[in-house]
């Protein structure tokens, strides 16, 4: 059986959780007048992944995009521009956008950068939507573990962990906690895809890998960090526990111009005996895309991504709920509500404990063999 289910019934089903995510607060009915009570926000790197985020956060009608801060004059004109701010100030030195009067902070600049503007955001006392990953190693994840320590507990801290707020991965997981698929026994997650890079040539050797930080292994973490720590926030979430070790291997089959892997499989052990496959290209053929997860239980099987759930109940009892827009804006605007309402939270550790999920894939990758999360990590 396929059903298919309305965007209210999925927050009424998706409990409490879900719907917090979609509240919309009437911003003068918590500071103010209208004309004073926009959240002010500033956007430090204005990438294409920070141009969107920003752009969300100055469509919503409880915040603006008040200032920009890029090392690059052209990426200030285009966010400017695909944003639609009006007037921002800009900054080419992120530490004085910090010094100003914006509420809160985008972080979306390249992850190596992270940890420290991480760090000086929590100094600044602003609230915090950092992209991940968090950070490219060890280090810059205890980094982010301890400045989370240190933030102000009326400042929200969010990062771009988005699936912990769709609606679609609230009622899974919301069924997985009631028992609906019965004991987790496997799991596995993938994110096979086309390459999603395109490299530019700059004549500066500095500017070149600085504006092509995606290339560099030590700028992004190699894509196994960059872009799957995605699933392997899921995989944290919905299994509540850190991998055991890591087995993994990877490969650079096609894209052998940059220095991180365009193919890789990794298992990981998980406690209780639950081992999960994971695979990951960024080598396929434009059309065809395979993302998400799936968890294996004794009654049954879900699976996650972005665009559905897929509850398998039994052969003939299969439930699809599709996702009713991209889970960026369920992300966002929960980082908003929060703000509004006082009801903050801080996700700043668990998210470090994530990208450290990639961290050891990765280190278990480029051995080709084992990585152990104790022998790398210690107690983290």
């Amino acid at each position: 059986m396929m059903n298919s289910i309305s965007r209210r019934e999925l927050i009424r089903r998706g409990g409490a959780a879900a719907a917090t995510t979609f509240t919309i607060v009437a911003p003068q009915a918590v500071r103010g007048s209208q004309a004073n009570s926009k959240i002010t926000v500033g956007l430090i790197g204005c990438g294409g992944r920070g141009s969107y985020d920003a752009g969300i956060v100055n469509a919503d009608p409880r915040a603006r995009i008040t200032a920009l801060c890029d090392l690059f004059p052209d990426r200030v004109e285009s966010a400017t521009k695909s944003i639609k701010a009006e007037n921002p100030a800009v900054y080419s030195d992120f530490e004085k956008l910090l010094a100003s009067d914006v509420d809160a902070v985008v972080i979306a600049t390249p992850p190596f950068e992270h940890p420290r503007m991480l760090v000086a955001a929590v100094q600044a006392r602003k609230h915090i939507y950092c992209e991940k990953p968090m950070g490219v190693d060890l280090a810059g994840a205890k980094t982010i573990i301890a400045a989370s320590k240190k933030q102000d507990p009326k400042k929200d801290l969010a990062t771009g962990f988005q699936q912990r707020y769709g609606l679609v991965y609230l009622e899974a997981y919301k069924r997985i906690q009631e028992g609906q698929i019965g004991e987790i026994v496997n799991a596995r997650a993938f994110w096979i895809a086309n390459d999603p890079y395109t490299r530019v040539p700059y004549p500066d050797p500095k500017i070149e890998k600085l504006r092509n930080w995606f290339c560099y292994k030590d700028y992004s973490g190699d894509f196994v960090v960059e872009q799957d720590c995605h699933n392997f926030d899921d995989l944290h979430w919905f299994l509540n526990a850190r991998p055991i070790r890591a087995v993994g291997m990877s490969g650079r089959k096609v894209r052998t111009t940059m220095e991180i892997s365009d193919n890789l499989s990794v298992v990981f052990e998980f406690p209780n005996g639950i081992h999960v496959n994971y695979e990951a290209n960024q080598i396929s053929p434009p059309g065809f895309r395979k993302v998400g997860e799936e968890f294996t239980g004794t009654k049954g099987v879900m699976e996650t991504s972005r665009v559905r759930m897929v509850h398998h109940k039994s052969a003939k009892d299969i439930e699809t709920i599709p996702s009713p827009r991209d889970i960026t804006y369920d992300g966002i605007e929960a980082f908003l509500m929060r703000i509004e309402t006082g009801k903050v939270e801080n996700v700043g550790e668990r998210s470090a404990i994530s990208t450290l999920f990639g961290i050891l894939a990765r280190t278990a990758m480029y051995r080709q063999g084992e990585a152990v999360w104790k022998k790398e990590f210690g107690d983290v």
